[in-house]
């Protein structure tokens, strides 16, 4: 089972025994002798069986900040300044709006009341539904955060001119710089041969790295097709170590972006789908169209500047919570061709705590997600020609 998801708590770490009378508190970790922040009424930690058929499923990362619902039943509504989740008559959880950045739907089955709805607009609390894969089939979100016409229409020329052009070289370029990253991260856990390709690996990317940034062109469009081949190489060569590292009896031999029937694929798209819902609300929020990108062609329905956003962020959000995890052991199961409900917690889990984990930008400490609205933000600053583009490189 998840020992990251809220049906465990062990992830925590919360005392066998607690002081008494106390409640644990999500928020700060500990026990509340007056609870205030958060009321869960669970059994003893030891007795806490929430099963996927139809059960509470509630997740959430050690800052309070993202709640994840997966529940056929669950309701979602507004009492004073808190969210609460019920099941039938049954209060199932509250959490203070104070506390709440985002809300994950990532199951059928879930409703949520006009009352709330409202709420969370007026606060800037993004609401994502996910399908069963982890892809975002709805992004609920205030209009009047988005109300930014002079940086759309600043977007929608910079596809035709050299800013363009030059987005698209440092997107390639960001997103080849983590990939080789990741490589070296996982190299320096092994030894012999596999640390050696490994290491041969991440030097070739770093070539293309430079070859990416070197792509002649003045529009977005006449830079794509080089920069592209660049990207599918060096995917290539990424996906063939990941493959080589993993072991065995996971059956990984390559990415397959949809209709996926391993889990090793399977979870990696619904990690994508999660960091999706988090890189579509940044690009709304810096008041940017998300369906206009600049090296994902356009397509009716395709998101294609959140699709250009992803890329940067893949590696350090996704892959490498996925794939350390998988290397360590942990095991994905399949049901009915998608993966079952404690998998999808786990990568949930995962993915949410690398996106509240502490990264160092521009020579301050902030979190992942703050970081993923912060290059929305300079996207923003880029197409209206007010400064540089350039991804972030993390570091391992």
């Amino acid at each position: 089972m998840n020992n990251l998801a809220l049906k465990h708590l062990g992830g925590f770490g919360i005392p066998r025994k607690p002081p008494s009378p106390a409640q644990f508190n999500w928020i700060t970790g500990g026990y509340d002798i007056e609870p205030e922040q958060l009321e869960l009424p669970l059994p003893p930690v030891d007795d806490v069986l929430l099963p996927d058929d139809g059960a509470v499923s509630l997740l959430a990362t050690e800052t309070g900040s993202q709640l994840f619902v997966a529940g056929f039943g669950l309701f979602l509504g507004k009492n004073s300044e808190r969210l609460v989740v019920k099941r039938g008559k049954e209060k199932c959880a509250e959490l203070p709006f104070f506390k709440l950045q985002e809300v994950l739907i990532g199951s059928r089955g879930v409703s949520l009341s006009a009352d709330l709805l409202a709420e969370l607009c007026g606060r800037g609390i993004r609401v994502a539904l996910l399908n069963s894969n982890g892809t975002p089939f709805a992004l609920l979100t205030s209009p009047m955060l988005t109300a930014t016409v002079e940086t759309r229409r600043a977007q929608l020329a910079a596809y035709h001119d050299p800013r363009g052009a030059e987005l698209c070289r440092w997107i390639v370029a960001g997103k080849i710089h983590n990939q080789e990253k990741l490589l070296r991260y996982f190299a320096k856990s092994r030894e012999g041969e596999r640390a050696a390709a490994l290491l041969r690996a991440a030097a070739s990317l770093r070539n293309m790295r430079r070859d990416a940034l070197t792509v002649q062109g003045l529009s977005a469009e006449a830079v794509r097709p080089p920069l592209m081949g660049l990207e599918g190489t060096a995917g290539r060569i990424y996906w063939q170590q990941v493959a080589a590292m993993l072991p065995s009896e996971l059956e990984f031999d390559g990415r397959s972006h949809q209709g996926a029937t391993d889990g090793v694929n399977a979870m990696l798209n619904y990690g994508y789908g999660i960091l999706y819902s988090h890189v579509w609300g940044a690009v709304m929020n810096a008041g940017l169209e998300p369906f206009a990108g600049f090296l994902h062609v356009d397509r009716s329905g395709k998101p294609s500047l959140v699709l250009d956003l992803v890329e940067e962020f893949r590696q350090p959000v996704v892959d490498r919570a996925v794939l350390t995890w998988l290397n360590k052991g942990g095991r994905v199961r399949m049901q009915g061709g998608l993966l079952d409900g404690p998998s999808r917690e786990e990568v949930a889990a995962r993915v949410l705590r690398r996106l509240t984990a502490e990264e160092t930008c521009r020579g301050k400490s902030h979190q992942v997600r703050s970081i993923v609205q912060m290059q929305a933000r300079l996207v923003a600053g880029a197409v209206r020609g007010l400064r540089k583009y350039r991804p972030f490189p993390f570091k391992w």
